[in-house]
């Protein structure tokens, strides 16, 4: 069985980045189905896997990382523009194992990789 799991760095601040908000969806076509929510902890991971054994299917996903209000809170001018506010990152999982799709977060650029 399979499994996804994620976590945002702030590479920025060198800490975990808690209190992200991160939503999951399926993607068939030009449809979004959304499949899972979750907040990043005082790890910057999630509490459990964000799709667990048991909802695990292979296919085209999409993690929206809800950036905007952590980078307002930990901006020196929380009220200029943000660069970043959304920050989403599509991937297919081929296979039934463990995907790992971290972020690393800074307020004007990101990363990410397939992770284990």
């Amino acid at each position: 069985m399979g499994k996804l799991t994620t976590h945002v760095l702030d590479t920025a601040r060198g800490v975990p980045a808690e209190g992200i908000r991160i939503a999951l969806y399926e993607v068939r076509g030009n449809a979004h189905f959304k499949v899972a929510e979750a907040v990043t902890n005082h790890d910057g991971r999630t509490d459990s896997a964000i799709l667990p054994d048991g909802k695990f299917k292979q296919g085209e996903y999409e993690l929206i990382f809800h950036t905007g209000e952590y980078l307002d809170r930990h901006n020196e001018r929380p009220d200029a523009p943000k660069f970043l506010n959304d920050i989403p990152i599509r991937f297919t999982m081929s296979e039934d194992s463990h995907f790992h799709v971290p972020l690393l977060l800074s307020p004007y650029g990101y990363s990410t990789y397939r992770g284990s």
